[in-house]
């Protein structure tokens, strides 16, 4: 597997793997996730053998340093390769461009989604917040969670 910039010959079959994996919910739609590539935010790929994709995940940052925030938009993984370290290698990915630029960062993850809060937890990131009925149209809530910047944690360990 290799991970690499998302390009737009790849976003359909993003907006498939959001049909198959968020089907309750309100999947992203190939219009959004070009959006996201033309607004310059940071979308990277994992790919099989070739230019096959088996996941995605979308960075925003804004501002900068020593005020920079980062905030994780997407992540997923084809649910026949989960459980592979794919989400794992793409995460890390995204916080390397957040660390590059000192920043804080933020993300939204169901309250049931206990892999995927673990995934986050092992990296650094706290519970901080509750969006009740963030998730439409299940109405499921959503825990916002917090990584912070690069200098944060150095400082807790010196």
């Amino acid at each position: 597997m290799r991970l690499g910039t998302l390009l737009r010959k790849d976003v359909p079959r993003c907006a498939e793997l959001e049909q198959e994996l968020f089907a309750g919910e309100d999947p992203w739609t190939v219009p959004m996730f070009v959006s996201e590539i033309e607004a310059g935010n940071y979308y990277i790929g994992a790919f099989e053998s070739g230019d096959e994709l088996v996941g995605y995940a979308g960075l925003a940052v804004v501002g900068a340093p020593p005020n920079a925030e980062a905030e994780v938009h997407t992540i997923a993984v084809d649910p026949r390769r989960q459980g592979e370290g794919i989400g794992k290698a793409l995460l890390r990915e995204l916080l390397a461009k957040a660390d590059a630029v000192n920043a804080v960062t933020f993300l939204e993850v169901r309250t049931d989604n206990e892999s995927a809060k673990g995934l986050y937890t092992a990296h650094d990131f706290e519970v901080v917040g509750l969006r009740k009925r963030y998730y439409q149209p299940s109405g499921a809530d959503a825990h916002t969670m917090r990584r912070p910047s690069l200098t944060e944690r150095e400082g807790r360990t010196s």
